[in-house]
This record gives C-alpha cells, structure tokens and sequence, in this order.
C-alpha cells in the first residue's frame, strides 16, 4: 500500500516509489532553448539567470544541441567574443537526451555514468518537450522519502 500525504488544497497525493517514477512527472516543462544563431553572450545571459546549461533548437523546437557554460568558457579560452559566435558554433550536436517515460532508477544510473548535468527531454520526433537537471532528481528522491 502507498503511502499518502496530505497536499496543499488538501488534496491527497500517492506518494510513489522513486526508481519507478517517470522523467515526464519530474521535468521542467517550460524550457529557455536558444535558436542555431542565437550569440553566445546572449546564451551567456541566460545562465547567468540560474541555466547552466541550454538547449539549441531547429525547425519546430526539434533537438539540435545543447550549449553548457563549459563550451562558452571553451570559446572564450581560445579568443573568441562570445558575441561573435553562435549557438551552432559552440554547442554539443547530438546530445544525450531522454524520453518523458524514461524512469528515475534508469535516468539516475545515466547521470551517475556521465558528467551531465541538465538532459534535454524529447518525444518520439525528438522536439523537445522538457528538460530535467540532476538536482531536480535529488529533490524527488527527498520527497519521497527515499523509498526505492
């Protein structure tokens, strides 16, 4: 039996074992993403609001890249303006990416695996539909308490 707890509005939410919750129930669903030509100091900007890494878009919000601050701080190390370069310049093409079904237990085996941070969430068209950071899968595994 799940263990309820009591929500704000008092409604009464499941509170569900957290390797077999899915990306979709975590993510961010509304995503700062970036254009191919988007200027690096404008993508700079962004993270500086809190995003430490962007997604790059195409054609109806389909995946392209992702910029991170490390591919900025790449530019900016070998003597670029980071005004003079663009998304397309700098970014990861191709990159790692999870579907909204993909659960927690698998998503947290990945992170652990790689140096990601933030894993851009597509659909089965790869548009992006979200995007979900480690931290946010940390603070899941808290309000669940744990339980696994």
């Amino acid at each position: 039996m799940k263990k309820t707890k009591k929500a704000k509005r008092g409604k009464v939410v499941k509170v569900k074992d957290f390797d077999s919750m899915t990306v979709s129930q975590v993510m961010e669903k509304e995503v700062q993403s970036v254009r191919l030509r988007t200027k690096g100091d404008v993508i700079a900007s962004l993270m500086i609001e809190g995003f430490g890494a962007v997604p790059v878009v195409e054609n109806g919000r389909k995946l392209a890249g992702i910029v991170s601050e490390h591919d900025l701080l790449a530019a900016v190390d070998d003597g670029h303006r980071l005004g003079a370069v663009s998304a397309k310049d700098v970014m990861t093409s191709n990159p790692y990416s999870v579907r909204p079904e993909t659960t927690l237990g698998t998503l947290v085996h990945v992170l652990r695996a790689s140096d990601l941070v933030r894993v851009p969430v597509v659909d089965d068209k790869d548009k992006l539909v979200g995007i979900i950071a480690r931290r946010d899968v940390l603070r899941t595994y808290l309000a669940t308490g744990g339980k696994r």
